[in-house]
């Protein structure tokens, strides 16, 4: 059944007030993923803060001109579905890697990562990465053991005048 051409202005409205938000996004190829597999798989993006997002390509093409996802025009051919979010790209590739494991039939296109076009390849490399809350969580580490020292040594200094006025003290009441 044919779109009327007010449906696609509104389909194209709907993709335009989206995806221009998606810093970070990942092309897939969905066919042969039944129903519950997509449905279980925009479940697992939503839990880390993403988007899933089934588009219609003649009216994605049209919605991301001119945008970052203009890169990844080239790619918007057969079954073509969006994850995108725009905090963590890390965790999205990591639930879409894992997600392929099981079901093999999706297959990535290309990805947008912080404004860059990546290759299919590539997302398994990004899926690797470490999240963000462990990079900030290292970073944390890195900038509060410097300090910790710190305060062990300057703690150090009196425990150690302490330590030689009991010795002297010994020493005196032992003579």
């Amino acid at each position: 059944m044919a779109l009327s051409r007010a449906r696609k202005a509104e389909i194209v409205g709907s993709y335009v007030a989206a995806l221009p938000a998606a810093e970070h996004a990942f092309l897939v190829s969905y066919k042969g993923v039944t129903v519950p597999q997509v449905t279980d798989l925009r479940a697992r993006i939503r839990q880390k803060g993403g988007h899933y997002l089934v588009v219609k390509n003649t009216l994605a093409l049209r919605a991301i001109q001119g945008g970052a996802l203009g890169s990844l025009a080239e790619h918007f051919a057969g079954p073509t579905a969006i994850a995108w979010s725009s905090e963590d790209p890390v965790a999205i590739a990591k639930v879409l890697t894992d997600f392929v494991k099981e079901v093999p039939a999706l297959e990535f296109k290309a990805a947008l990562v912080e404004g860059r076009a990546v290759a299919a390849a590539e997302i398994q490399q990004i899926a690797q990465l470490p999240s963000r809350e462990q990079l900030i969580a290292k970073l944390l580490y890195l900038l509060q053991s410097p300090i910790t020292r710190l305060a062990r040594v300057l703690a150090g200094v009196p425990q150690q005048f302490v330590s030689v006025l009991d010795q002297i003290r010994t020493q005196k009441e032992s003579a």
